[in-house]
């Protein structure tokens, strides 16, 4: 029996879709499903049933599931064991993770990465809205709110700083601030309230709750620009607002916010090698990266 076709059957066991598949594996969708129908040639029954939102094991296919990755554990164990082997990465990981923290934070690191790793595709997807796993958007999803069930690995990543900022020419031209209480007045710019998609972004009414928006987005990039072009006061991650080392704090003490990063994967892709190097490798990089998500002062 062709390896091959065992190993896309895998794959698409795992993706649930062709279009899935395929690009775990780095091939054409049509790729997918013409070593599928040799594979159940083969085998002489049906492996999956067709159905409008994917490809759903039979039960021949749960049969043969975990035949076969008893075989890919073992052939890993080889791999890894076998001296003078070259070891290497292939196929795609699909990462999905906020705007700010996927674009200024895990890029540049998954960039390394990749470099590293000819053989591997990252497909980062960061995005201001929930990445899902359930539906197969992201083989490895990094989230403000911990996943509450499923078959999904959950570690908590990182906790992160935000922290209230101004301009200096807005807050030169508004007066000094000391207390929450000379917040009132003032110009702000935050999320859109009916486009939040995590209530853990409902930050700004934990300080002041304001009266005049000049700006809201669904971008935290556009409103660290809005912030930074003096529009008025903003919530943003201290992360992102290290851009401009100009910003200021305002209310250091008291709007100084906490929030924390989990990571997510199905439990199933715990076992692939690519998946597994992938999270190890955010891991030890977020990790690295402390002072730039926590830092003990701001401003």
């Amino acid at each position: 029996m062709d390896w091959d076709n065992l190993r896309y059957f895998l794959e698409l066991a795992r993706a649930g879709t062709l279009v899935g598949a395929a690009r775990r594996l780095g091939v054409d969708h049509t790729t997918v499903a013409r070593r599928i129908q040799a594979l159940e040639k083969q085998v002489g029954s049906p492996l999956f049933a067709r159905e409008a939102a994917g490809h759903r094991l039979s039960e021949a296919g749960r049969t043969l599931l975990p035949q076969v990755e008893g075989m890919e554990a073992a052939f890993l164990a080889v791999e890894h064991a076998a001296p003078g082997v070259r070891q290497g990465l292939h196929g795609a990981v699909r990462i999905g993770a906020t705007e700010g923290f996927g674009n200024l934070v895990l890029a540049p690191q998954l960039a390394q990465f990749a470099s590293e790793h000819p053989g591997l595709v990252i497909d980062l997807l960061a995005l201001p809205r929930l990445v899902h796993l359930s539906r197969r958007e992201a083989d490895i999803v990094i989230s403000l709110e911990r996943p509450a069930r499923g078959a999904v690995l959950v570690v908590k990543l990182t906790d992160y700083v935000l922290q209230l900022y101004g301009a200096p020419g807005y807050l030169a031209a508004h007066g000094t601030i000391r207390t929450p209480a000379d917040l009132a007045g003032h110009s702000f710019v935050s999320y859109v309230d009916d486009l939040l998609f995590t209530k853990e972004l409902q930050i700004l009414d934990e300080l002041h709750r304001p009266a005049h928006f000049s700006l809201r987005s669904t971008s935290v990039l556009a409103q660290y620009e809005a912030v930074r072009a003096g529009a008025g006061l903003g919530v943003l991650p201290a992360f992102v607002a290290a851009q401009d080392a100009t910003l200021r704090a305002v209310l250091p003490g008291a709007a100084r916010f906490v929030r924390t990063f989990w990571m997510s994967m199905p439990e199933e892709n715990k076992h692939v090698a690519r998946m597994q190097a992938t999270w190890e490798f955010v891991r030890t990089a977020v990790a690295a990266r402390q002072e730039q998500l926590m830092p003990d002062a701001i401003g």
